[in-house]
């Protein structure tokens, strides 16, 4: 069968007897593998994981019809979008030239290099790369870090070009022979490296001049630029009053999401669409740690979180007259934790109906910064995942010692959890997941390693990788005998394209599993759940341009 393979045979070409055997062998030998592994499953070892793995061979039926059913695009709406995002992007890279240009004087600087926008930032470069991160380990203390990072590093100064006397000015020259003639080619300047220019270092320090706080920020060609640390240095720019830095980074930031969104999204969609506008969305469960779904071609579960993305626009109906909606569950990992802690304060604000989002906006606006509800999202329910309040705004570190103060019950699970870990080198979920921790340790400081993870792991993966799915299968069955269908789902949200003579059906059918998903994951997981799940229901003609349904 391998020579049929090497030479590119189609299974049709292939002898049937021989292509029977070889299948059969397949079969048999995945029968014996699941055997295996059932086996090993129903020991007592691993007591608990049989649930979780039944459960998710149930949900491979749901993701692959959702898969086949595909998701309608409209192609002249993708272009629209596409081209927006290149607009908006050729503005960005105009005004951070001019105001690089400013900040570093001459010096030639690439936007799409994390290293050389690190030189912008931190008005410091590494002088060897080869033993930079040698010098940086997790226990090191404040004082250890910054004096490493001021031996290995130097302060980048703003230049000033001068036409190089060596080429003219040409960047290039052409070596003399013995003999007097010149070569026939011209080589690069060694003296300016075939730029024309000498870039001549001033007095003046260039850039932004910020401070890497920890080890934390340190990356292999200097200090970290993602996404987390432009956002925390943000919050410093905010404090300190620095306008130009803020919107700067703000700027660098968007440049970054903006060259994710027209690869990851719309030449991704571009790429797998098929000829009849139907893109058929891969939804994966065994890529990331928690058993939340990911997706490929293109990944769908990166989409950013919020009603705002421009990309659901292109998604419409497969029918003339038909709607899309998204049924998203409200604050459900909040929920989660809020049930996995028994936290007496959280479980109450969500009986009541509690607005948490709009109380976050008061706590950091009567901390001396004005803030929005939707501003306010980012910041709610961050401390679940390990967030504290370092690098943010002095208002916003006001919520974070908040949350913890508040929800007591919350952090006393969260130190339960992590002498779990300690003890047993696990942590368990209700549904029976198992999360091993090797090689715990506990610092002099009294924390422990992989906490983050710790506190995240169960929330993540009881609310997104178990309790989604049992509510996903639920929808999908009650949908088998209508012509809508589940097209997608992201993260804690179901995304259904509706016929238009079935929107009272389907409505229906979501209300009354709202009322029932108690019941529905009691059954599922024999517990108690004894905290409210509600999904929140939108529809519209486009997956972005929807209105709540009562």
């Amino acid at each position: 069968m391998k020579q049929y393979f090497a030479k590119g045979y189609a299974t049709d070409e292939i002898p049937r007897d021989e292509l029977s055997q070889y299948l059969s062998a397949d079969l048999h030998a995945t029968q014996q593998l699941c055997d295996a592994q059932y086996k090993k499953l129903n020991s007592t070892e691993y007591a608990g994981l049989m649930e979780s793995v039944i459960l998710t061979n149930k949900v491979c039926v749901s993701l692959a019809k959702i898969y086949k059913n595909g998701f309608k695009v409209d192609q002249d709406k993708l272009l629209e979008v596409k081209q927006e995002f290149e607009q908006e992007k050729k503005d960005i890279e105009e005004r951070l030239t001019a105001q690089v240009r400013e900040l570093m004087g001459d010096t030639p600087i690439n936007l799409n290099s994390p290293e050389q926008m690190s030189w912008v930032i931190y008005s410091r470069k590494i002088k060897d790369k080869a033993t930079w991160g040698n010098y940086f380990h997790p226990n090191m203390n404040e004082k250890q870090f910054k004096n490493n990072v001021a031996y290995n590093s130097s302060v980048v100064y703003k230049t000033k070009a001068e036409q190089c006397g060596y080429c003219k000015g040409t960047g290039y020259i052409r070596k003399i022979k013995k003999d007097g003639s010149p070569y026939a080619k011209s080589s690069v300047c060694p003296i300016c490296d075939g730029n024309g220019y000498k870039f001549i270092p001033t007095k003046e320090i260039a850039g932004l001049k910020f401070s890497a706080p920890n080890q934390k920020w340190i990356s292999a060609n200097g200090f970290s630029v993602n996404k987390h640390n432009l956002e925390l240095l943000q919050n410093v720019a905010k404090d300190r009053h620095m306008t130009d830095a803020k919107s700067f980074l703000q700027d660098i930031q968007r440049l970054s999401a903006l060259d994710t969104y027209l690869s990851s999204f719309v030449e991704g969609i571009e790429t797998y669409i098929k000829p009849d506008g139907m893109l058929h969305v891969r939804l994966l469960q065994h890529r990331t740690s928690t058993g939340r779904f990911s997706g490929a071609d293109p990944n769908m579960q990166n989409m950013p979180r919020g009603g705002t993305f421009p990309v659901k626009k292109v998604f419409v109906s497969r029918w003339e007259g038909g709607e899309i909606l998204e049924a998203d569950f409200a604050q459900l990992e909040f929920r989660t934790a809020a049930f996995l802690s028994q936290d007496k304060v959280a479980m109450k604000e969500i009986e009541d109906g509690f607005d948490v989002h709009s109380y976050t906006a008061r706590v950091i606006s009567d901390a001396g910064e004005p803030t929005t509800r939707q501003e306010a999202k980012a910041h709610t329910f961050a401390p679940l995942y390990g967030a504290t309040g370092f690098g943010r705004s002095s208002a916003q570190a006001t919520y974070y010692k908040h949350f913890t103060e508040k929800y007591k019950e919350v952090h006393l699970w969260h130190t339960r959890l992590a002498q779990e870990a300690m003890n047993t080198g696990m942590i368990k979920t209700p549904s029976g997941r198992e999360f091993a921790f090797k090689n715990m340790q506990r610092y002099a400081n009294g924390k422990v390693s992989h906490f983050t993870q710790i506190k995240n792991y169960p929330v993540q993966s009881f609310a997104t990788a178990d309790i989604v799915p049992v509510v996903l299968m639920e929808i999908e069955k009650q949908l088998s005998q209508l012509k809508s269908c589940i097209v997608n789902t992201v993260h804690d949200s179901i995304v259904i394209d509706v016929h238009p003579e079935e929107k009272q059906r389907v409505t229906f059918i979501l209300k009354s599993i709202n009322t029932n998903m108690k019941s529905i994951i009691d059954k599922q997981f024999q517990i108690d759940f004894n905290v409210p799940l509600k999904l929140d229901m939108k529809i519209g003609n486009n997956w972005l341009d929807t209105n709540d349904i009562m």
